[in-house]
């Protein structure tokens, strides 16, 4: 692992990719981060390749990188940090056939297999709630469309690569959309306001 001064108040952690992904390797480094509470660390934020440590002004880096060395970082398993969230989804999507074209299943099959195995939340970021979900099964992984929409509407539920999300607010974006569900994604008077937090397990059910 690479830890890099950001700033004068952070460091910028690169785990060494795992036999399973490199996402598999932030989620486990960002969650003994969490777990071990490490001395002046106000935040730590995963992304799709570094976890990021922010601390308080004034903190000895050096000592924050000494501490990050001892970690016991053990694989991660969905969901122990953040718990289970179940997301109803009605599967009309605009592209769901395209979906079924590009990974040879049908329209049930896809639906089959995003509700069959569950996700988990690997890092936020696009927008406020936004979550990238991973970990689903692999035969789900497509490309982004050829031409990304103007405007995607609140709560579409899309795929993109190795990822699913669910679009939090009407906003432009490239991902195969399947459906969409009424769940809130971000709510700025719930306590946290991101409904999917970094490590949480995500279940897609399909609603009627």
């Amino acid at each position: 692992m690479r830890a890099l001064p950001y700033g004068d108040a952070a460091l910028l952690l690169e785990p060494e990719e795992e036999s399973d992904g490199i996402i598999s390797a932030v989620v486990a480094l960002a969650d003994a981060c969490r777990a071990a509470e490490l001395p002046g660390v106000l935040d730590v934020v995963p992304a799709a390749r570094t976890v990021l440590l922010v601390a308080e002004p004034g903190s000895d880096l050096g000592r924050l990188r000494a501490a990050v060395d001892g970690l016991d970082v053990r694989p991660a398993e969905a969901g122990a940090p953040a718990g289970t969230v179940e997301i109803p989804v009605v599967y009309d999507g605009p592209d769901l056939d395209d979906v079924a074209r590009l990974t040879g299943l049908d329209r049930a099959e896809v639906v089959a297999a995003h509700t069959g195995t569950p996700w988990r939340v690997a890092f936020g970021g696009f927008a406020p709630g936004f979550a990238y979900l991973s970990g689903g099964d692999p035969r789900l992984h497509v490309s982004r469309r050829e031409e990304a929409r103007t405007k995607v509407p609140a709560g579409a539920v899309g795929l993109a690569g190795e990822f699913s999300g669910v679009y939090p607010r009407p906003s432009p974006g490239g991902w195969q959309l399947i459906g969409h569900t009424e769940a809130q994604l971000w709510d700025l008077d719930r306590d946290p306001p991101a409904l999917l937090q970094p490590g949480a397990e995500v279940r897609f059910v399909e609603a009627p």
